[in-house]
């Protein structure tokens, strides 16, 4: 029976995954990542309940030096950062491949929802893809994964975890930042040291309108939570740490026809011109109709239509039109 690692986090999506590769022939070896955030309990129940053998790796040392640490300074320099795409190829996957190699297993497995064929990247067609979090792994570590869950419906991997007796069937969904489970990133990086000051909210115009909190309080695009009453919808459009001012506006300038990425991850070959494509500039649903081409530091995209907030430290990730992952990479800058 051929071994398989399998990241066993507690949830309802991994525990699912579970049951359906050892319906495959697998033998499962859960695996939790230890963090320090609590959550191991649940994990090992899960594994408890399914049967399969359970280890734990300590990865908190990894995390603060490869996530932790760069989204904290992504938000100081006025960006936002997404650490899922940085942990899944720096801290997560690497953890899972070199348990593998330890106990002799070829593939790992998450229950993240994607497709993946030969080191081929596949968005799901289910409502809960997950691609664009898995843009920045390498083919090589492609070539060693396996994504049970692929296509399914939330609905349905509840019901398989339900029918197995799983507690983690009726689990909610974490929707939060694992190391940051109150959601609150603004009072994370204070306790790390660093406590911005106060500075001015302005308009396009450099009018000042008010008094913000701190720049790391906000994101581009942001309407809620401003603390500020201008009677009128307003977004933040802009931040400046140098001046530690953060631009509010009405919205339109958010929108962008093109915008430009760097540490470009290909998970095709480095294309010599131009290729249409689909990109995601955020994780939703929403794709947009653009032109791709390749930079000496990245690639640029141009969209067929203005793109509402291409956010520098956000993945931008770019797929053909048979939904296959073409190239992930961060993006550094957009233009109107």
């Amino acid at each position: 029976m051929e071994r398989i690692v399998l990241g066993l986090s507690g949830g309802v999506d991994s525990a699912a995954a579970a049951r359906i590769l050892r319906e495959r022939g697998f033998e499962v070896l859960g695996l939790y990542l230890d963090i320090g955030a609590g959550g191991g309990d649940a994990a090992r129940q899960a594994a408890r309940e399914l049967g399969i053998d359970f280890a734990v790796r300590d990865i908190r040392a990894e995390l603060e030096a490869k996530v932790c640490a760069p989204f904290a300074e992504g938000y100081l320099r006025g960006e936002t950062p997404n650490p899922c795409v940085l942990c899944n190829p720096s801290v997560k996957f690497p953890a899972l491949l070199r348990y593998a190699d330890e106990v002799g297993a070829r593939y790992v497995a998450t229950g993240h929802y994607a497709r993946c064929e030969n080191g081929r990247l596949f968005m799901s067609k289910s409502a809960n893809d997950q691609s664009y979090m898995l843009a920045m792994l390498t083919k090589e570590q492609l070539c060693r994964c396996v994504f049970p869950l692929g296509d399914m419906p939330k609905s349905e991997v509840r019901a398989l975890a339900a029918s197995g007796g799983l507690s983690a069937a009726e689990k909610a969904d974490s929707m939060e930042i694992c190391f940051v489970p109150d959601g609150d990133w603004a009072a994370f990086i204070e306790r790390r040291g660093v406590t911005p000051p106060e500075g001015d909210f302005i308009d396009a115009d450099g009018n000042v309108l008010g008094r913000h909190r701190g720049i790391h309080r906000y994101t581009i695009g942001q309407r809620k939570r401003l603390g500020i009453a201008l009677g009128q919808r307003m977004f933040v459009s802009a931040i400046d740490p140098e001046r530690n001012t953060v631009t509010l506006s009405e919205g339109g300038e958010l929108y962008a026809s093109s915008a430009e990425a760097e540490g470009a991850n290909w998970l095709i070959e480095r294309p010599e011109g131009e290729i249409e494509c689909l990109a995601r500039v955020r994780h939703s649903r929403a794709l947009a109709k653009a032109r791709l081409r390749a930079t000496e530091r990245g690639f640029s995209l141009e969209f067929t239509e203005p793109v509402r907030a291409p956010v520098p430290g956000q993945a931008a990730v770019c797929y053909s039109h048979d939904g296959e992952l073409l190239c992930g990479g961060i993006i550094v800058k957009k233009q109107g």
